[in-house]
């Protein structure tokens, strides 16, 4: 029922502030910084995403968690979504999510409310089980011991 609700509320609130700011600024002006948020978010998108994907990196590589980095990317991902959808109650809340110390306080706020079970890294290969119908061997090619006549198809004697 609340996401019922977020989708009625998101569009009724976008309608209701282009008209406002439309009434205000005028119809060319309004779709101006719309085309302009469009752009400003993507290149900030891109240039975020870099960095959290480095961080990733960096993460794996160093064998910690990377919760905390892949929950950044994940609200990169979806401020893009955000400011990729005209409006500007989306654009507003698709920049907040690209301020870090934003993404921070959202993560911290999410960890308290989300469980997990349990969390390891870097236990070796996985194992493949026992199988009594599997027969592990070794080939090599054999090739006949005389050359093949060239238009012999093998299946008439010449």
């Amino acid at each position: 029922m609340p996401l019922l609700a977020l989708f009625i509320a998101v569009p009724l609130i976008e309608i209701a502030l282009f008209i406002q700011v439309g009434g205000l600024i005028g119809l060319w002006p309004t779709l101006g910084i719309v085309l302009v948020t469009a752009v400003l978010g993507t290149w900030l998108v891109k240039s975020q995403g870099r960095q959290v994907l480095a961080d990733l990196q960096g993460r794996f590589n160093e064998l910690r968690d990377p919760t905390e980095p892949l929950a950044h990317g994940a609200m990169i991902l979806f401020s893009g979504a955000l400011l990729l959808t005209p409006g500007f109650f989306t654009d507003a809340v698709g920049f907040l999510l690209l301020i870090p110390a934003f993404r921070t306080a959202a993560f911290a706020w999410l960890r308290k409310r989300v469980k997990v079970q349990s969390f390891t890294m870097g236990s070796g290969p996985a194992q493949r089980p026992v199988r009594d119908d599997v027969v592990d061997g070794t080939y090599r090619e054999v090739t006949p011991d005389k050359p093949e006549i060239p238009g012999n198809s093998g299946w008439t004697r010449h």
